[in-house]
Formats: structure tokens, sequence, C-alpha cells
């Protein structure tokens, strides 16, 4: 199934009048991978976010359109918790198991926050 990053990166690449493996070369994988990345069977590597901003030289409603296909195509998130603090463990814990019962002012009220960490 076409996924939204899927419906993105075919895009990009037919824009650019690029076949399969010219975009895949540029990326340093085979066809087969990035078709499969295309149709959902395989997750886009991180990496490629921006990788691919810097490849094709994303305008910035280009980045904010394919970071909100990254969002709607990823229905999970993984957290790295390896070197964390066990303050900062107990915060992602407590927050994945409420996140569900999070209300939308109160999930502003966070968003807010966190995105003041993000100005400094």
């Amino acid at each position: 199934m076409l996924t939204s990053i899927g419906r993105f990166l075919r895009k990009l690449r037919i824009d650019n009048g690029e076949i399969l493996k010219n975009m895949a070369d540029k990326l340093e994988v085979s066809s087969a991978f990035l078709s499969a990345v295309e149709n959902g069977k395989k997750k886009m590597p991180e990496n490629w976010m921006e990788r691919l901003a810097v490849l094709y030289n994303f305008t910035e409603d280009q980045l904010d359109s394919f970071q909100k296909s990254i969002i709607d195509t990823n229905k999970a998130i993984e957290l790295n918790l390896e070197n964390a603090t066990p303050q900062h463990r107990d915060l992602a814990i407590t927050f994945a198991r409420h996140f569900d019962s999070i209300d939308e002012e109160t999930s502003k009220k966070i968003t807010d926050l966190l995105m003041k960490y993000k100005e400094d």
C-alpha cells in the first residue's frame, strides 16, 4: 500500500524526471529498497529526511509537506533511552502511558513548553 511518504517520494522523483534507479543511486540504496519504502513495505531510514532535503534542495513548503507525510505514515515513535537519565526515562514512560488520555488543551501546553527548548 502506498504511504504518504511513498507518495511524496514518488512525486518528488517524477517532478525531477527521475526513474526509481536514479533516486536510489542518490540515496545509495537499491531500487528494490526504495520501491519497498515507497510501497510501505519498508520503513524509511531516519537519515533520509535531511539527505533528501539537501539532495533536492527542498523549499520550506516541500520540507513541511515531507515532515507531515512522515508523521502521517509513522504510527509509532521509538525512543532510545540507552543514555537517558533515570528522570528522563521516567518522563518518557509516564508520557507514553498517559498519551491517549491527554486532552487538546494540555497537549498544546506541553507542545508550547517543549518548543521553548527548541528555540534556546
